[in-house]
């Protein structure tokens, strides 16, 4: 039984919420994940051997040829009840995979050498973990010179960012996750060099806080029961949240403009900047609503 699994970290983060289902579903067979972040799947016991996207080597002679095989490659963003937003991602993926939605989270198992990377990130105070960027994203094919700062489907306003930040500073140690290239806040250690992602769920863990977006650290957070709080601008947590987490959702934009390169979802998420739907930063939130939101 091979299943692929491609895209982003958080997307493969909630795909381990079905690896047990899987395996009972199918006990008599090897499960085989072919997917695009193999080391949080690397512990898993329901799991019989983890391909990474460019580790292919022999696959179709060891797997498949003359095999009896099932294959699950179908991509749950196409399906009916994510582009209507009706179904969460993993319902999305049982519908593929035959399986009973059950509301399942997502689960990392972490080996004891992982489990010390938790070391790493010890701070002098509390540790506030504050995403406010995710995904590399680029104006054009040339990623060296054109990296946005800021993208608003996804990413939390420079403005309501550093009201976070003065909000917190004094009692935290705040870890700022952005992509290079993003904006830069005052007060805060600033992570926007690549590491590990075990490295990744290792700060989640160290974290006594968590202010973050749609991206892969929320993912991480409901894997290790985190409540966390998430803030929400072109996607919802309908179809990517969880309900463990306090999720802040942008006011609805007052008038929306044309979506011309919007065709099964309503924001295309790569250079849309013309497609953004707000005028300012008090059309997105109400900032000292959401520092309210935040708590203490």
């Amino acid at each position: 039984m091979i299943w692929h699994v491609q895209g982003g970290l958080g997307k493969n983060v909630a795909a381990t919420a079905l690896c047990q289902d899987i395996k009972e579903k199918y006990p008599d067979r090897k499960f085989i994940l072919v997917c695009s972040w193999p080391e949080i799947f690397l512990n898993n016991s329901y799991i019989d051997k983890v391909y990474g996207l460019h580790n292919l080597s022999y696959f179709y002679e060891n797997y498949i040829e003359n095999k009896d095989v099932i294959i699950f490659k179908q991509e749950p963003y196409e399906q009916t009840g994510h582009i209507t937003k009706k179904k969460h991602l993993i319902e999305n993926w049982c519908d593929i995979l035959n399986i009973s939605y059950q509301n399942q989270q997502p689960t990392i198992p972490i080996n004891y050498s992982q489990q010390q990377l938790i070391l790493k990130w010890k701070r002098d105070k509390p540790i506030l973990l504050l995403q406010t960027n995710g995904g590399p994203l680029f104006l054009n094919s040339n990623p060296t010179e054109n990296i946005l700062p800021y993208h608003w489907t996804r990413d939390i306003p420079q403005e309501l960012s550093q009201a976070i930040v003065s909000k917190y500073f004094n009692n935290y140690h705040i870890i700022h996750v952005t992509r290079q290239g993003g904006y830069t806040l005052e007060n805060v250690e600033r992570l926007d060099y690549e590491v590990s992602s075990m490295e990744l769920l290792a700060l989640v863990a160290s974290s006594q806080k968590r202010i973050l977006i749609d991206s892969c650290l929320q993912h991480m957070a409901a894997s290790l029961s985190l409540i966390s709080n998430v803030i929400w601008i072109g996607t919802n947590p309908t179809s990517f949240g969880y309900s463990l987490h306090n999720n802040i959702l942008s006011k609805q934009p007052k008038n929306l403009h044309q979506l011309i390169n919007s065709y099964l979802f309503d924001y295309n998420f790569s250079n849309n900047t013309h497609e953004c739907p707000y005028t300012n930063v008090t059309e997105i939130f109400d900032i000292p609503q959401v520092l309210n939101h935040l708590g203490n």
